[in-house]
């Protein structure tokens, strides 16, 4: 499996009872995490995306409240092949029929870039001030999803680019070269990331990632990925499309981030 991850950039694992408990605890508090006023500002997108960074009340194994902590068979395999780490705060990442609509702030081009290409990105690579320039700034060790509602195959996916990992990767070493690894955090990969990204347009399968609860699936952390648009006339549950996410950052930073397979 390590090779096939290596290969494509990412894993999709099948139906794991461990895993299905422990969503089956974690439900109702991301349902509350959904509905919590002090969480209003991660509604976006005209209220059909509700982002939730951090908005998942877990320890650093996982655990909500008196629950199990995360495990199952793609925890097994992180820890065996990649490294488990302390985990964060989960994301919890939910869309509804109708999605997208525009972004607080969005202007017409990146909504049409969302439309159509899902505003597919590579985790920790955002565009920041008013000429939207990238630099490493979160190091994500790897991204798993864990969906927590039952929803159709078309209801916004999650898609990615088959092997995007490795074009993306190279691009952003080259990009690092000549500079010192303490200052890679620092140096702007805008263009280099843009190129290799049409790149990848260009040459690699887009693939949508559909799963249900106590499914998982892992990304590999240069995967680019985004979400297509959920699809007319499908209804939704009153959960929606709901997913956790999980991206913890190495602790070596941008130099692992770089430098690891």
């Amino acid at each position: 499996m390590v090779e096939a991850f290596l290969r494509r950039g990412w894993l999709r694992f099948p139906f794991d009872p461990v895993l299905a408990a422990w969503v089956d605890h974690v439900l109702p508090a991301a349902r509350h995490a959904v509905r919590d006023p002090a969480h209003a500002q991660w509604l976006d997108c005209e209220g059909t995306w509700f982002i939730g960074v951090d908005a998942l009340d877990n320890d650093e194994t996982g655990r909500v409240g008196d629950g199990p902590p995360l495990a199952g068979q793609a925890i097994d395999f992180i820890t065996r092949h990649l490294g488990m780490l302390p985990l964060h705060r989960g994301q919890v990442s939910v869309t509804y029929p109708g999605y997208p609509r525009p972004r607080q702030g969005e202007g017409e081009v990146a909504f049409r870039y969302r439309l159509n290409r899902g505003a597919a990105h590579v985790d920790g690579l955002k565009p920041e001030g008013t000429d939207r320039r990238r630099h490493v700034d979160e190091p994500h060790g790897w991204i798993l999803g864990l969906p927590l509602s039952a929803a159709a195959p078309e209801a916004a996916p999650l898609i990615l680019w088959e092997g995007s990992h490795r074009i993306l990767g190279p691009a952003l070493a080259r990009a690092m070269a000549g500079h010192p690894p303490e200052d890679w955090h620092r140096v702007d990969v805008t263009e280099a990331y843009q190129a290799a990204r049409r790149v990848v347009f260009e040459t690699c399968p887009r693939i949508a990632v559909h799963a249900r609860p106590g499914e998982a699936y892992l990304l590999h952390r240069h995967c680019l990925h985004g979400v297509a648009p959920w699809a007319e006339d499908l209804d939704a549950g009153p959960d929606g499309r709901m997913i956790a996410y999980f991206r913890p950052e190495l602790p070596g930073g941008v130099s692992d981030w770089i430098a690891l397979p």
